[in-house]
């Protein structure tokens, strides 16, 4: 009889150890985390205790990304309202870089929008663009987070820019969801916008920040 044996039999006699109860604390194996030996029972507690340890650091896991959810949703509302309640192209953009800056502890953004009114608004936020940024942008399926920004982008942040180390580049779309501009956001901290982090909530400020400037295109 080898060890598969033993592990068939018990799993085939499940009331084996109702029969012979006294078996169980006769029996002893080695303990998880050192050298002396433990009776069975002591170590089935063991397994569950740690079981139980991983499973209330899952669930504490999903409760702070829960609240994080939470904290970002409502952040974007109070966001989304500013931008409703702009009068204006200025006060619009006020409210854009205030609320980024504020809720979202972003430093520094810059909004650039080439749409066929643009060249008309004598605004920083309308001046020229290359054709290689525009087509760039257009190429953007998601936003783009990393260390390496475009030497025309990082120009948008003046003298700020030597410090920057990381950046988001968020495409903004027109009525006819045409590339017509980009956010820029732009952090001293590398590790603000990296490549692997999730970009739904940037691709959502995007839609929100596109869906505002509609008004003045």
């Amino acid at each position: 009889m080898n060890a598969e044996d033993v592990v068939r039999y018990l799993q085939d006699n499940p009331g084996f150890f109702e029969d012979y109860a006294e078996v169980l604390a006769q029996i002893y194996i080695p303990h998880p985390h050192g050298g002396r030996a433990i009776p069975i029972a002591e170590r089935q507690i063991l397994t569950l205790r740690e079981r139980s340890k991983k499973l209330e650091g899952k669930l504490a896991e999903l409760i702070q990304f829960g609240e994080d959810n939470d904290a970002i949703g409502e952040k974007m509302h109070r966001l989304c309202l500013a931008l409703i309640s702009a009068g204006d192209m200025q006060g619009m953009l006020q409210a854009l870089y205030y609320n980024l800056r504020e809720d979202f502890a972003v430093p520094h953004a810059a909004v650039r929008i080439w749409g066929p009114d643009a060249g008309d608004l004598a605004r920083p936020e309308c001046a020229p663009v290359t054709q290689e940024l525009r087509q760039y942008t257009a190429g953007l399926e998601h936003p783009y987070c990393g260390a390496g920004a475009n030497a025309e982008v990082a120009s948008w942040f003046g003298e700020a820019a030597a410090q920057l180390r990381s950046f988001a580049c968020v495409p903004l779309r027109d009525g006819r969801n045409a590339c017509a501009g980009m956010l820029a956001l732009a952090s001293e901290d590398l590790m603000r916008f990296y490549p692997e982090m999730g970009t739904l909530y940037l691709k959502r400020l995007g839609e929100l920040a596109s869906a505002a400037l509609q008004r003045y295109w």
